[in-house]
């Protein structure tokens, strides 16, 4: 309790943690639809295109989130379109939309800003990245996040389990998954923050895959899921702060040994 008063005496931390517990939900949430429907890599390819977005957001002198949100969110469209091609696979699409957006991030900053500390915050994770402004603009952002979810929560359900079968009893599946790829895209951009850009994804999967160890119901998951996402990100930033780690490595690391846990229990119970 000592050392969680004095986390709490510096702003900054205040921020993180106000921010860190919301977006560690919506990715906990919508991690286990992602992992089920084998779009667990969609976080990462839009990851590396939200930075792509926030190097053109530093080019142009804009604001990252307003910039990279829109970017992400059309990203997360075209990939589901792809996905239906029969011509591009959605892994190939992922894959290419991944590497290009990258290579172009890094092109637009090598020719205007430089690689700066700014640029290694949103690769690596900071806790110190976000301004006040983005605090607000991220809490407003989670919080719509997890009313949408809770909102179509059965819907959600039905096309992550049985796609044909929603779609027989009525259920727009199509729209459903486009509502999926937008909380998605939003919450990466949220989280790319204080994860960074090369870690937001395990945000998304490590939780979920660490429920699906013990749990076998759906609802089940989704509360495993967040309970475990909100410990590793309270764990991995107070291990930051003692030990003045990189935020989203310690919170990484902390889902790693809670997912070990769980498969230990997994294998006793086997």
């Amino acid at each position: 309790m000592k050392i969680l008063f004095d986390m709490m005496s510096y702003p900054f931390m205040v921020r993180a943690l106000l921010v860190g517990v919301l977006v560690s939900l919506c990715s906990a949430l919508l991690g286990t639809s992602l992992v089920l429907k084998r779009y667990s890599m969609i976080g990462d390819g839009l990851s590396h295109i939200g930075f792509a977005a926030l190097a053109l957001a530093y080019a142009l002198k804009a604001s990252p989130l307003y910039v990279a949100i829109p970017v992400c969110v059309a990203a997360a469209f075209i990939l589901l379109q792809i996905k239906d091609s029969a011509r591009i696979k959605g892994d190939a699409a992922t894959a290419l939309m991944t590497s290009g957006a990258l290579a172009i991030g890094v092109l637009v900053i090598s020719m205007t800003s430089g690689m700066n500390t700014d640029v290694y915050n949103y690769m690596f994770g900071s806790i110190l990245a976000m301004s006040t402004e983005d605090v607000y603009v991220s809490i407003g952002l989670s919080a719509a996040v997890l009313v949408l979810f809770i909102l179509f929560y059965n819907r959600i359900f039905a096309v992550t389990f049985d796609e044909t079968f929603a779609q027989a009893t009525g259920t727009n599946s199509r729209m459903f998954n486009m509502i999926i790829a937008f909380l998605t895209a939003v919450t990466v951009v949220l989280g790319m923050r204080m994860m960074g850009t090369l870690l937001i994804s395990s945000l998304i999967v490590f939780p979920a895959m660490t429920a699906m160890r013990v749990c076998r119901r759906f609802q089940t998951t989704v509360i495993v899921a967040a309970l475990v996402a909100v410990i590793g990100f309270m764990v991995g930033l107070t291990f930051s702060y003692l030990y003045a780690a990189p935020t989203g490595a310690c919170i990484v690391v902390t889902d790693i040994i809670l997912f070990a846990a769980f498969a230990i229990v997994e294998a006793v119970r086997k």
